[in-house]
């Protein structure tokens, strides 16, 4: 099954809110930082985004939280995968791994309570965003 989702090699895939603007801002962010080109991005919303779910198991009813999945690994959410990311990214974002010395269960109430209050702080579109043509290419249809 994990073949015909059609995933590129060697690729994490990080899964976001693709109408939240803080979490574009996010994508957009990380794909600045992204100087290893590790990452690919899809909108959970997306048709990609929703085949991948089904295929990890995870119930889109019940979590609107950012997925970040190594395919032939893991996957990972909430806490977990944003501070998984921050490694990956090196530099500054090393140190947010600070945080990871917490337990789990302290790092996801604050993830939670900044996902719970995210269209609220920061708004929301009206559909997932588009990438412009730089960046296109680390997007999955």
């Amino acid at each position: 099954m994990l073949n015909e989702l059609n995933l590129p090699e060697n690729k994490a895939i990080i899964l976001f809110d693709g109408v939240c603007n803080f979490c574009n801002n996010t994508v957009n962010s990380i794909i600045k930082q992204d100087k290893n080109d590790l990452f690919r991005f899809v909108a959970l919303q997306s048709t990609k985004g929703m085949e991948i779910c089904k295929y990890l198991g995870i119930d889109r009813s019940k979590t609107d939280s950012i997925v970040l999945f190594m395919p032939g690994e893991a996957y990972y959410i909430k806490s977990e995968a944003a501070l998984k990311i921050a490694n990956k990214l090196g530099g500054f974002y090393l140190f947010l791994n600070l945080f990871s010395l917490l337990p789990r269960n302290i790092t996801d109430i604050v993830y939670d309570y900044i996902a719970k209050n995210r269209y609220k702080w920061f708004g929301k579109k009206d559909q997932c965003m588009m990438p412009d043509a730089q960046v296109r290419e680390k997007f999955l249809d």
